[in-house]
């Protein structure tokens, strides 16, 4: 028990890591978007959903029970759901260079399938 308490600690810290990682990426990947009033909406939810993401991780990680854990991974699941549309607008409208939003992409795509199955994981726990 005391060994997979431990590896659950260092999952929760590198996926904190991780997500905050992922915020800066999606900061600096919104400042490169062309400058206009439909980028600007464009930008703002971007990083208020991207950057969400890591936020609601960090508070789930320092809930008070495990509903709260659960619905802080609900958050962290629709913002990564969210971030990755806006990510598809920006490439299909192809406002970046999809070489510049691949990675980006890729991770959010990732994240999304990891607290999927977080939430997935807390739910069959009832």
């Amino acid at each position: 028990m005391e060994r997979n308490s431990i590896s659950n600690k260092e999952f929760a810290k590198e996926l904190e890591q991780r997500t905050k990682k992922f915020a800066v990426q999606i900061i600096k990947l919104a400042s490169q978007l062309p400058k206009g009033p439909e980028s600007k909406v464009i930008s703002y939810q971007l990083v208020k959903s991207g950057t969400s993401i890591g936020a609601n991780y960090r508070e789930a990680n320092r809930s008070v029970s495990p509903a709260d854990f659960k619905n802080k991974i609900s958050i962290c699941t629709k913002e990564a759901s969210e971030t990755q549309y806006w990510l598809e607008v920006i490439i299909e409208a192809d406002l970046i260079s999809i070489e510049k939003t691949t990675n980006v992409h890729k991770e959010c795509t990732e994240l999304l399938a990891i607290f999927t199955k977080i939430f997935q994981t807390c739910k069959a726990k009832k």
